[in-house]
């Protein structure tokens, strides 16, 4: 049985001592087949595609499907509305079981985004599910636009003047630069 260990491709048989687990009570590490996170990746582009939820997109980057652009608006009646996202999604070899990169490449005035995009979102980080799909990730940072999580901010001075909606719209007029095609 060849497994795959960082990268290239582990072709020692299954019966060497090696590769023999322990006696110990150690669950053994999970194989990702290849094909099926391609499978996967196929299902949720067809899901997101069929499923019609406004204000969320996103598709694979040319020929790359574990690389993807997405794209968020923020939604009616929060201080984002009228704003539109630009977002990369880098999908590990071992998705489902590790969640995906997810970064903003619209700068994003957020108490849970950083200066570099950077995305402070529970379910990409300890809370991941393999039942989470691309659909319910772009749905959750959407929401998140709106109900900011502020005693966990990546972003204080955005979290300090949150309580303020009507500044809080002004910065983020001020600051927002909307994406180019």
């Amino acid at each position: 049985m060849a497994t795959i260990h960082g990268g290239y491709q582990d072709n020692t048989p299954a019966t060497s001592p090696a590769v023999l687990p322990s006696k110990q009570n150690v669950a053994p590490a999970k194989t990702v087949d290849t094909q099926s996170v391609l499978k996967r990746l196929q299902s949720e582009l067809m899901a997101l595609m069929m499923s019609g939820d406004p204000g969320i997109s996103a598709f694979p980057e040319e020929d790359n499907i574990f690389n993807w652009k997405g794209t968020i608006q923020g939604s009616k009646e929060t201080v984002f509305e009228g704003t539109e996202y630009k977002l990369t999604l880098n999908f590990p070899a071992d998705y489902p079981f590790k969640p995906p990169k997810v970064k903003f490449e619209t700068s994003c005035f957020h108490p849970n985004v950083d200066v570099y995009g950077n995305i402070c979102l529970d379910i990409l980080q300890d809370k991941w599910s393999s039942a989470y799909d691309v659909r319910t990730i772009l749905l959750s940072i959407q929401s998140l636009l709106g109900e900011p999580n502020t005693s966990s901010p990546l972003n204080t001075q955005a979290a300090a003047l949150w309580s303020n909606q009507k500044e809080y719209r002004k910065m983020v007029e001020k600051l927002y630069k909307p994406p180019t095609a």
